[in-house]
Order: C-alpha cells, then sequence, then structure tokens
C-alpha cells in the first residue's frame, strides 16, 4: 500500500457548547469525556498508529487558533501545520493540503482526512475501517468516504446512498457512491432508513492525492488553480463551498465504506449523555447538589464550583468563568441565535 498521511481539520467553532467553547477554545480544543485529553488530541491519538509517527500528521487550521493547535500538539511538526488567514469551508482546506502533502511527499500518497471534535470507539474498529478505506480507495483509484450506518431518522445529517457492490476490504464492504442528499426532511430521512443503503456522512474522506487532484482540477478549477499558482495567498478570492459540494456530489469516482466503529459528532451539551458516564438520573461533570432533579446536565469548568438546582427536569446547566447557560435540552441547539445577540451587543464581547 502507498504512505498514508493524516490531514486533520481543526478550523471549526462549535458554537452549540459555548461558553466553554469561545472564539480562540473551539469545541475541538475541550475535553468533554472527563479523560483529561481534548476532541483534537483524541482525534490525533487516535490516527497516530495508522500513520506511523508525527511527520505523517498535518492539522489545517485558522488563524486565531495557531497558538491553541501549537500548544495542545507540541509534537506536531511545524511544517505540518497549515493556517488558513481565513475560513474559506472545507473545499478550499482540502485542495490547499493535497497539494502541500502532494509537494512534501509526492502524488501518490494516499491522505486521510478527519475532523478535529468527533468521538470514536473502539480504535480497533476504526484502524480496521480506515485501512479498508485506504485500500479500497487505491484499488479503484477513488475518493472514498467513512458512511456511518444511521441509527435513526435524522434531518441534521447529510446522507450518501451506496450503489454498486465493490466488494469487501479487511471484511468491509465497498459501495459506489450513488448520490449525496444534504440534511433532508423528515419524511425523506425516514425513507432513507427504510431503504437501508443510506448512511450518514462522516465527513472523513480518503484518496490517493493524484486522484483527488485531478478530480479537483476538473470539478474545482477556480479552488485548486489559484492554489497552485498563488499558494495561501490565494485565500481572499476562493469561493467559500465545502468539499461536499465542490467536489463529492459531482464526481463519479467516489465510493463509500460503512463504518465498523462507533461514531458521534457530539453536536451539541446533549452528547454528554452519550460520552459521560452516569448512574444517577444527571450527567454531573461538576459538584452538584440536586432536589427533584432528572434529567438534567450539569459541568463546571472549575471544580471548586457548585451548581444547586431545585426541582429542574431535562435541563442543561454549564458554568464557565463569568458566563452561565441554563437551557432546556430540548432547544440547545438555539445557542447559536443566543451568540448572535452577544456580538451585537459591545458589552458582552469577552463572553464571545
Amino acid at each position: 500500500m502507498a504512505p498514508l498521511v493524516a490531514v486533520v481539520l481543526a478550523g471549526g467553532k462549535g458554537e452549540r457548547f459555548w461558553p466553554l467553547s469561545r472564539r480562540h477554545r473551539p469545541k475541538q480544543f475541550l475535553c468533554l469525556d472527563g479523560s483529561g485529553r481534548s476532541l483534537l488530541q483524541s482525534t490525533v491519538d487516535r490516527i497516530l498508529p495508522l500513520v506511523g509517527g508525527w511527520e505523517n500528521v498535518w492539522v489545517i487550521t485558522a488563524s486565531h487558533l495557531e497558538q491553541g493547535v501549537i500548544e495542545q500538539l507540541p509534537e506536531l511538526p511545524t511544517t505540518n501545520l497549515l493556517v488558513e488567514p481565513e475560513g474559506r469551508d472545507t473545499a478550499a482546506a482540502v485542495a490547499w493540503a493535497t497539494l502541500e502533502v502532494s509537494r512534501k511527499h509526492g502524488d501518490q500518497t494516499t491522505l486521510a482526512f478527519f475532523p478535529a471534535d468527533h468521538w470514536i470507539e473502539p480504535q480497533s474498529e476504526f484502524e480496521r475501517s480506515l485501512r479498508a478505506a485506504a485500500a479500497l480507495a487505491e484499488r479503484e483509484q477513488a475518493i472514498a468516504t467513512i458512511g456511518i450506518p444511521p441509527t435513526y431518522a435524522s434531518t441534521g445529517y447529510g446522507y450518501i446512498e451506496q450503489g454498486d457492490d465493490l466488494g469487501e476490504e479487511l471484511g468491509i464492504p465497498g459501495y459506489r457512491v450513488k448520490r449525496f442528499t444534504e440534511k433532508p426532511d423528515s419524511d425523506t430521512a425516514e425513507a432513507f432508513i427504510t431503504a437501508g443503503t443510506f448512511s450518514w456522512n462522516s465527513g472523513m474522506f480518503i484518496f490517493p492525492a493524484a486522484v483527488a487532484l485531478a478530480e479537483l482540477a476538473r470539478f474545482a478549477p477556480e479552488i485548486l488553480e489559484p492554489l497552485q499558482t498563488e499558494g495561501v495567498a490565494a485565500y481572499g478570492h476562493l469561493p467559500k463551498i465545502s468539499i461536499d459540494y465542490a467536489l463529492m456530489e459531482k464526481t463519479e469516482r467516489a465510493c463509500i465504506l460503512p463504518a465498523s466503529f462507533e461514531w458521534d459528532d457530539l453536536g451539541d451539551w446533549n452528547a454528554l449523555e452519550r460520552l459521560a458516564s452516569h448512574d444517577n438520573d444527571n450527567v454531573e461533570l461538576a459538584q452538584h447538589v440536586g432536589l427533584d432533579t432528572e434529567g438534567a446536565i450539569l459541568y463546571a469548568s472549575d471544580e471548586g464550583e457548585l451548581i444547586v438546582t431545585i426541582g429542574l427536569e431535562d435541563f442543561v446547566v454549564v458554568r464557565d468563568g463569568r458566563a452561565t447557560l441554563i437551557a432546556r435540552k430540548d432547544r440547545t441547539q438555539e445557542i447559536k441565535h443566543v451568540l448572535k445577540k452577544l456580538h451585537d451587543h459591545p458589552d458582552f464581547a469577552d463572553h464571545l
């Protein structure tokens, strides 16, 4: 097999974990499971056995997060940290990283792209899935993606429909991608679940560099060509578009393998119920004294702080510094709307 290089996409905001998540401390910098390792650190821990060492780990991030990445990953070679001057979504990030890795390692290198802020277990199945995806991508000269077998009819994820059977790698079946569908309505999502041939889009991509560069030249020259000629200086005039829209929905070289591991994208505070172990009626990552409180998620960044609740049911309470979030669990997706109000109020700027 060709050498494998991993690229971690670490420029996201994770606003739905406010107030713990802030502009300079986004979700990927947080430890949410009590392990002492941030999501970014856990992502790199997960991929190191696949690539054989730090020289084959790359990270692409935003300029205001550069120092945070360096602090969290001191072993990362400085040449393997790509810093975007402004966010242009994932198509620009994937194209630039692929070009830079190809210049260093050659275009026969196989690249694997990973979001920095997901939870995955167990490690052994993750490694099996990724090795299978790399083998399939090399065999078919394709752009492989890992699909997540859906557990419910979510309207918050993109879906991928599997097409022709491409055989197995390491016991995991591979398929041609028939189509991508972005965040369907509830009826469509239910139909996808019933069909049994759809996966959630995990945002993980594996491909030989030469294949991706050829497909980007064909379908997204407005992104690839400026980066080839100008490098990172081209960012100011690159289109802001995801790799799904720019390439994956257009290429005929996409294939998919259903994941054999458990996965969670940790979309908001409710994810702690799935992530953190809890034996009682509440998820308590804080000192908590409660009376008639059930189904609550409680978090404090300062171990010395105490949260006291009375008569709460299905609430989230988060304390961080001088900011406190109190929300019903079924409305945590609306945190982004509140942050817009904070943006518009000069007195609250230090809370963002």
